[in-house]
């Protein structure tokens, strides 16, 4: 695959460190010249960092070969503002996050409609080039600092943690978009597969936007009392036969968070009811076989989505402030980044690993 063409934009009166992936789980302490600040842009010295399933597909290749040089991933992003162009709408001092989407040309179809996230012209936090016209790379929030765009940084409500408040900006955003744009509600059986970084925040908030039923889907037993404590009222062990045959047709929305390589999804399309939904939000590294039958003969539909646009971003950090939505985290230190990466790749975490750099830690 030939590397994509971009212009270089570098400030060389700074530089930023971070931890860096050429192509494998092993991350190396690696510097780059940011761009310029520009008038709307803003320079956050990074406290903490949640780390992501989408951050090991990307280190490792998975979802395709790094062609753009060392990347440092890395897209739940909190800090507080060092510097600020006189245009960002931010102050030197605040708290703030950031997410996988850093910039879009503000003036399409999809902007105008406030998905800034399916823009043409978008630019996510790493791996990626800018197209305002000015050049340069993105790189990611495993690092000490970082310079976004500051349309699509948002200051962290008073009542949330730092720490708790980084995996809000992709794990909280990419599961309550949907639950909202889809009609999650007092009116719906709604159900979860895969309790984990996602999954345990679409469970939450299921739970506080009252839907009927939300019931959480898991291969073991080892989350069931778990999965009651984030607010599931019902719980599918899907190895478990019974179980599983009880709840056939049962849910009026499924969203998948995370899947099995070998996965059945004739089987698992089978939960929906009729008319329903089956939202993914897991990408598979593979493809994925439906049985046409599954969708047709009961109308259930299969949906994407993608993270969330600006609008969407600072709403469901309302909803959570207000309905007291908080991921369960384990912090450990961004200096030990490899080990966090490596718990991650053993699925230990309960259930979101932040990483915390020396200015967290003195916060």
């Amino acid at each position: 695959m030939s590397a994509p063409q971009y212009t270089p934009c570098e400030d060389k009166s700074a530089t930023f460190t971070g931890w860096a992936s050429t192509g494998t789980a092993t991350l190396k302490p690696w510097s780059y010249h940011p761009r310029p600040l520009g008038p709307k842009d803003v320079e956050i010295e990074i406290t903490h960092g949640g780390c992501c399933g989408s951050d090991i597909h990307t280190i490792t290749s998975g979802w395709g070969e790094l062609t753009l040089g060392p990347v440092i991933t890395g897209h739940e992003i909190i800090g507080k503002i060092a510097a600020a162009g006189p245009e960002s709408g931010h102050q030197v001092g605040d708290v703030v996050g950031a997410g996988g989407l850093i910039d879009s040309c503000g003036h399409c179809i999809e902007c105008e409609r406030h998905q800034e996230q399916l823009c043409a012209q978008k630019t996510f936090v790493f791996n990626d080039t800018f197209k305002d016209g000015r050049g340069g790379l993105s790189y990611g929030g495993f690092a000490d600092r970082i310079r976004a765009n500051g349309d699509f940084v948002y200051k962290v409500p008073s009542n949330i943690s730092p720490a708790e408040a980084a995996p809000l900006f992709c794990a909280g955003l990419t599961t309550y978009a949907p639950l909202r744009d889809h009609g999650a509600g007092p009116d719906k059986t709604l159900g979860v597969i895969g309790i984990g970084g996602l999954g345990h925040m679409a469970i939450q908030w299921a739970a506080a936007m009252k839907c009927k039923e939300v019931v959480a889907i898991s291969t073991s037993d080892r989350k069931r009392d778990e999965a009651f404590k984030l607010g599931a009222t019902k719980f599918i062990n899907s190895k478990n036969p019974e179980e599983f045959k009880a709840a056939l047709m049962s849910m009026d929305i499924v969203v998948c968070t995370s899947i099995d390589k070998n996965a059945d999804w004739g089987e698992l399309l089978s939960l929906v009811a009729n008319g329903g939904k089956f939202i993914m939000l897991a990408m598979p590294e593979s493809l994925m076989v439906i049985p046409p039958a599954a969708l047709l003969f009961r109308q259930v539909s299969i949906v994407g989505s993608l993270i969330g646009g600006r609008n969407t971003t600072a709403e469901m950090l309302d909803f959570a402030s207000k309905h007291n939505v908080r991921p369960w985290i384990e912090k450990m230190p961004m200096s030990d980044a490899n080990a966090a990466i490596k718990h991650m790749m053993e699925g230990g975490p309960r259930y979101r690993v932040v990483m915390e750099t020396e200015a967290g830690a003195k916060m």
